[in-house]
Order: C-alpha cells, then sequence, then structure tokens
C-alpha cells in the first residue's frame, strides 16, 4: 500500500464530552492489513491552502526531507495518531479534545465536517511492532491512549489495563480487565503512576505497553525498572504528547535520551 495519501471525512461523532470520532476514506485504505497499535501521520492543512504532500514517497525519511522542503506557508502541520479501527475502506481516528488554547488538530478536529480533506502518511509496516508473549501485559495510559489499548485488547486476553481520563464521562467501552482512572481535577498522571506502583500483577512473566504524556510515561517506566526491576526490553513505551509543549517544540533532553533508547531497543521486543 502506498504510504502516502488523501484522507476525506465522511463521519464525524462524539464518543465522549472530550472525544471526536472522525471516519475517513481514502485510496488504498482497503489494502491497509490491520495490527494493533497502527500509527500514521495526519498532514493538516495551513489556513487558505489545499493540503500538498511531500513528492517523495521511497522511504520515511526521505519522505520527511521532502515535506521539509515545502514552503513553509503551504507546508501542512503534521501529528501522530492511531487508527482506532477500520472497515473495508475507512478507518477511524478519535481526537482528544484537550483543554485550552486549541493547537491545530484539536483546532481542526472540533469543526470536522463530512468532505474536509487531510493528508496522511502511513500506516507503514516498517513501524510494526509484535505484541509481548508474555504472561501478563500490563497497559497504562491517558485517553490519548485509549485507541491503541483498544486494538491491543482486541488480539490478547492476557492484558491488565489502566486508563487515567478527565473523569467518569470518558470511559469507553473496552474489553477484559479495565481500571479506569478519573483525574476530576488532580494533577495529569498522578492517579495513574499511583495505581501502577500499587498493583498487584499475577505470577510469571510480565511486560509492558505505556503511552500518553511523556513526563507520566517517564515516570510509569522509571518505576517498573528501578522498583520493580524489570529489563528494559520488557517495556513498549511512547510519550504521545508533552505539557506545555507541542510536537513543532524542540525535544528536550529527557525527549532525546529516550528516543535514543527506542532506537537502541529496536531489534525487538518479546517481553519474555
Amino acid at each position: 500500500m502506498n504510504p502516502t495519501g488523501l484522507l476525506e471525512v465522511t463521519a464525524v461523532r462524539r464518543v465522549t464530552p472530550r472525544t471526536v470520532r472522525v471516519t475517513f476514506t481514502g485510496d488504498g485504505l482497503d489494502q491497509l492489513e490491520p495490527w494493533p497499535d497502527q500509527q500514521l501521520k495526519l498532514l493538516f492543512p495551513p489556513p487558505g491552502h489545499p493540503v500538498r504532500l511531500p513528492s517523495a514517497e521511497a522511504d520515511v525519511m526521505r519522505w520527511y526531507q521532502a515535506y521539509l522542503e515545502i514552503p513553509e506557508d503551504q507546508r501542512p502541520v503534521m501529528r501522530s495518531y492511531t487508527v482506532r479501527s477500520r472497515d473495508r475502506d475507512t478507518i477511524d481516528v478519535d481526537f482528544v479534545l484537550h483543554a485550552g488554547p486549541a493547537g491545530p488538530a484539536t483546532a481542526w478536529a472540533r469543526r470536522a465536517a463530512p468532505g474536509d480533506v487531510l493528508g496522511r502518511y502511513g500506516p507503514d509496516p516498517a513501524y510494526r511492532r509484535p505484541l509481548s508473549t508474555a504472561d501478563t501485559l500490563l497497559c497504562a495510559g491517558d485517553e490519548t491512549a485509549i485507541p491503541a489499548v483498544a486494538t491491543i485488547l482486541s488480539e490478547v486476553d492476557n492484558a491488565v489495563v489502566f486508563l487515567e481520563v478527565a473523569d467518569a464521562a470518558e470511559e469507553q467501552p473496552l474489553p477484559g480487565e479495565v481500571h479506569w482512572l478519573h483525574r476530576d481535577g488532580a494533577e495529569h498522571g498522578r492517579k495513574l503512576v499511583e495505581a501502577v506502583r500499587g498493583a498487584a500483577l499475577p505470577d510469571g512473566s510480565a511486560a509492558a505497553w505505556l503511552a500518553g504524556e511523556a513526563a507520566t510515561v517517564r515516570a510509569l517506566r522509571r518505576h517498573l525498572v528501578g522498583d520493580r526491576g524489570w529489563d528494559k526490553s520488557v517495556i513498549e513505551f511512547t510519550g504521545y504528547w508533552r505539557r506545555r509543549l507541542t510536537q513543532d517544540d524542540a525535544p528536550t533532553p529527557e525527549d532525546l535520551a529516550d528516543a535514543a533508547e527506542k532506537l537502541g531497543d529496536s531489534a525487538g521486543w518479546t517481553g519474555n
């Protein structure tokens, strides 16, 4: 499947007060092979311009270089998302409407309507990662992790899940053992970290999948490695977003360290 193309909105609906689910159609989506935690880049056009796609498609590095060569006033804003579900030639993507000033993706999602067009890169099979074969898979994240967790739970029956959301209205139907944590005004990530620290996991081998706000993911990982003695190789982790920073802001030293470690672990993740 060509990893680059256009997506057209066919439906928009609120699945919770703070989550908008957008259904897209587009060339090549009917050829998309499903796999858990399937990520793609969405390209949001700048005001007054149509979506302009990079010309290079050979690999992600050359594609990204071609993206940077688009004149700045015409260059689309790029954000990473996870495919929530797919049905033949359509995919669903969930947009969390974060509080505070709206970034380009949130602003777009708030006004999205059928007929709107975005660009995409991916999903790319080169970034497919195998699920852990451990006896227990610990999944932990915030509302931005729900789409990926939903796809993981469709494939495994040994997951113990902790999800922190704003309040009870943000829960979504998910199978399996899911512990919902409501912030109800508390600091983002605090209840999630506390719950994982206090979790009694089943006996046997264990692995973890962590995603959400970057600092919270980092705290969870430090707990699993430092307090529980887990090997780093059994922990899959991704900081989806950063408080007070966007994907356009320069990476922090912690971000660079995380990226370097993920590259070092890219040879495989077995969770054995």
